[in-house]
C-alpha cells in the first residue's frame, strides 16, 4: 500500500482528486485527503503540499488535520493494516488473542510496521460490529480498498493479510434483527440492502410523494411535533424544534445532516439501517430537509463503515434515477441533493458540532454552544442535523399519523426504540420494540437469556452508559423508567456480562476508549481521561497505590461538570455507576 517516503513521488494520478475537490475550498479537504491516501497508501508532504495549494488551505493546517484522524497516515504504513477490535463486546470474544495472533505472524508489536512494510497491526476502538465479533478492519490493495471483517478468530487472521477471509457482507445475516415490532426494521436482516424498487412495494417514498404534493414546511413541521419524537442519538432532542429552529432561521442557504457517524462500543443499530434498509433514511431527510427550506443534504458516514458507504451510494444512485433526488422533485419546484462524507476515525465527530467541523474540513473540534446548529450550523449556516434511527422513523409518522405512532410507545416516551444487544446472550443482536418493556423481556425473551453464567451486570446505553444490576431486570425502557432506575437510554447499546467477567477489565477498556477518543480540546477531559484510564488500569492489574479510589472518584465527577460536550460529560458515567453498584470491585489495598 505505501513506498519509502524518500522514493520520488509521481502527482500525476493525484490530479483528478484536485479538480474534484478544489473547487469546494477548505470543505473539500477530508475527501481529498482519504482519496489521496487510497492512490498512495498515505500521505506523503508532496501529496499534502499540493492539496493544501489546490483547496487554499494553509499547510500548517492539512498536517493538524491529518494528524487529529486515526484513519490518516503521514508517514508509510504496510501494504495491508490490520485494525483488530478489542473494546469490550470484541474482547469477550477473544479479541485480544486476534491481536496477538495477528502480530505474531506480522513479526511486529501492535502499532508497529513490519521491516518488509508487508502489514501494519494496530489495536482499534470499536468497529461498530459487536453482535458478530471479533472483527477486523482491513486497508490493502493499490489503490487501496478498505473491507471490514466478522467473526475473525486467532487461527483465520492470517487470512486477512491478502484480503481474504469472511467479510461482514458475506456473513451479514449474522446481523440477527428481531423484536416486538417491524416498524422501522422489516426490510433489514435480510442478507442484502434492500433496492429502492422493493421499497417503493411496501409503501416506502410515499411520504416523501405525500409531503411534497400536500403539505407545506410548516405542516410537516407540526406533524412532527404532534408525534412527540425525540432525537435517537443519545440527546433525546425533540425532533420537531429542530427542523422548526432551522426552518425560522434568518439565512441562506440551509444545510440538513444525517449523522451517521455511529462509533460508541455496543452500538451499531445505525450501520444495520445503513446497510439493509438505506432509502427509509434518506427519505426521512428529504422530508426534514423540505421542512427547514434546505437544497443540500449531508450524510457524514464513519469510515470504519465501508460496506454503510456503498450502499448508501447505490442507494443515491436509484434515487437519483428515480426523480426523487435533484431538480424539480416529483415534478414539484423542490430541488435537493445528498452528499456522502466518510469520516477518518475521529469518535467525538459523533459530536454534532464537531461533524460541522469535520466537513469543513478541519479537526473535529466541538464548538461552544450558543450558537446552536439551527441557526450557526454547518458552514456557519442553518442547518438540522439528526441521527439515522431517528429519520427512519419520520415516513411512518407522515403516512400513519402522530397518534399512531405515539400508541407504539408510552405516553412519554413515544414511538418504536431500537436496541442493540450484545455480549453474553444467546442472540446478540438489533431488536425493535415499543416503549415500555422491560429489561427483562428483552434480554431473556427477545435476546434468548444470558449464556456462559448468570447474569452479572448490563451495561445501559453505550460505553457512555451506567451499568445495571440483575436486581434492576424490570425496569421499563422508557426515558423516565430508565432514569427513576440511575440509568440512561443513551444510544440504545445494552451490553451483557455474565458472572465468570472481570467487571475491573471491561471498565479498563473503556476508560481506554475515551483517552483515545478524547479530541484534547478542552483540559477537563483531554487530562481527566488519561488519568482515569491510568487509574483503571491500575486497579484492573491489581497494583492500585494509595488513594486510587478517591482520585477516580474526582476524576469523574470534574469531566462530568466541567467538559465542553458530551463525551467528557459522559467519559466517567459507567465507571462512577460501577463504583456504586459493586464497591467492593475498587477495594484493593491502598486503593482508598
Amino acid at each position: 500500500m505505501s513506498e519509502l517516503s524518500a522514493e520520488p513521488i509521481d502527482l500525476t494520478p493525484l490530479h483528478p482528486v484536485l479538480q474534484r475537490y478544489a473547487p469546494q475550498g477548505r470543505g473539500g479537504l477530508l475527501p481529498a485527503l482519504l482519496d489521496a491516501q487510497a492512490l498512495y497508501g498515505f500521505l506523503p508532504q508532496p501529496v499534502t503540499a499540493e492539496i493544501a495549494r489546490a483547496l487554499g488551505a494553509p499547510l500548517a493546517d492539512v498536517h493538524g488535520v491529518i494528524e487529529f484522524y486515526a484513519l490518516l497516515y503521514s508517514e508509510p504504513v504496510g501494504n495491508t493494516v490490520l485494525r483488530v477490535c478489542t473494546d469490550p463486546a470484541c474482547a469477550l470474544r477473544g479479541g485480544e488473542a486476534v491481536l496477538a495472533a495477528a502480530c505474531q505472524l506480522a513479526g511486529v508489536k501492535e502499532g508497529e510496521t513490519a521491516t518488509d512494510h508487508r502489514v501494519t497491526v494496530e489495536r482499534s476502538p470499536c468497529l461498530g460490529h459487536c453482535n458478530s465479533g471479533v472483527s477486523v478492519n482491513v486497508s490493502f490493495g493499490m489503490p487501496v480498498r478498505n473491507t471490514t471483517y466478522a467473526h475473525v478468530a486467532p487461527d483465520t487472521v492470517a487470512e486477512l493479510f491478502d484480503g481474504r477471509g469472511r467479510t461482514t457482507a458475506d456473513f451479514w445475516s449474522e446481523d440477527y434483527v428481531g423484536g416486538d415490532l417491524s416498524i422501522v426494521t422489516p426490510l433489514c436482516g435480510r442478507g442484502r440492502r434492500t433496492r429502492l424498487i422493493e421499497y417503493e412495494s411496501v409503501g416506502g417514498m410515499q411520504a416523501l410523494r405525500k409531503v411534497l404534493t400536500t403539505m407545506t414546511p410548516q405542516q410537516v413541521i407540526d406533524t412532527m411535533r404532534q408525534s412527540e419524537l425525540l432525537g435517537r442519538g443519545g440527546a433525546a432532542f425533540p425532533t420537531w424544534a429542530k427542523w422548526d429552529g432551522a426552518a425560522k432561521a434568518s439565512g441562506q442557504p440551509k444545510y440538513f445532516v444525517i449523522n451517521a457517524d455511529e462509533s460508541e462500543p455496543g452500538t451499531f443499530k445505525d450501520r444495520v439501517l445503513l446497510e439493509g434498509d438505506p432509502c427509509r433514511v434518506l427519505e426521512g431527510a428529504i422530508i426534514g430537509a423540505y421542512a427547514i427550506g434546505a437544497a443540500r443534504i449531508y450524510i457524514y458516514i464513519r469510515g470504519e463503515y465501508p460496506l454503510a458507504i456503498e450502499r448508501v451510494d447505490a442507494a443515491l444512485a436509484e434515487l437519483r434515477a428515480a426523480g426523487y433526488l435533484g431538480e424539480n422533485i416529483l415534478g414539484t419546484d423542490y430541488c435537493v441533493d445528498v452528499e456522502i462524507r466518510s469520516g477518518a476515525g475521529a469518535y467525538i465527530c459523533g459530536e454534532e458540532t464537531a461533524l460541522f467541523e469535520s466537513i469543513e474540513g478541519k479537526r473535529g473540534f466541538p464548538r461552544i454552544k450558543p450558537p446552536f446548529p439551527t441557526t450557526h450550523g454547518l458552514f456557519g449556516k442553518p442547518t438540522a442535523i439528526n441521527n439515522v434511527e431517528t429519520l427512519a422513523q419520520a415516513p411512518y409518522i407522515l403516512i400513519h399519523g402522530p397518534d399512531a405512532f405515539q400508541r407504539l410507545g408510552t405516553a412519554e416516551s413515544t414511538g418504536p426504540k431500537l436496541l442493540c444487544v450484545s455480549g453474553d446472550v444467546v442472540r446478540p443482536g438489533l431488536y425493535e420494540i415499543g416503549f415500555g418493556a422491560t429489561l427483562r423481556h428483552l434480554i431473556e425473551n427477545l435476546a434468548g437469556g444470558v449464556v456462559g453464567g448468570a447474569l452479572q451486570a448490563l451495561l445501559v446505553g453505550g460505553a457512555a452508559g451506567m451499568f445495571a444490576t440483575p436486581a434492576e431486570l424490570d425496569t421499563p425502557i422508557t426515558f423516565q423508567g430508565l432514569r427513576s432506575a440511575g440509568l440512561t437510554l443513551g444510544s440504545g447499546a445494552i451490553m451483557v456480562f455474565n458472572d465468570k467477567r472481570d467487571l475491573r477489565d471491561v471498565l479498563r477498556r473503556l476508560g481506554r476508549f475515551f483517552a483515545h477518543e478524547s479530541c484534547g480540546k478542552c483540559y477537563p477531559c483531554q487530562l481527566g481521561t488519561q488519568r482515569q484510564f491510568e487509574i483503571l488500569d491500575r486497579l484492573a492489574e491489581g497494583r492500585a497505590l494509595p488513594g486510587d479510589v478517591i482520585r477516580l472518584e474526582d476524576v469523574g465527577w470534574t469531566m462530568t461538570d466541567a467538559s465542553l460536550c458530551g463525551l467528557g460529560q459522559t467519559a466517567a458515567s459507567a465507571v462512577l455507576s460501577a463504583m456504586q453498584r459493586w464497591p467492593h470491585l475498587f477495594e484493593q489495598e491502598g486503593a482508598r
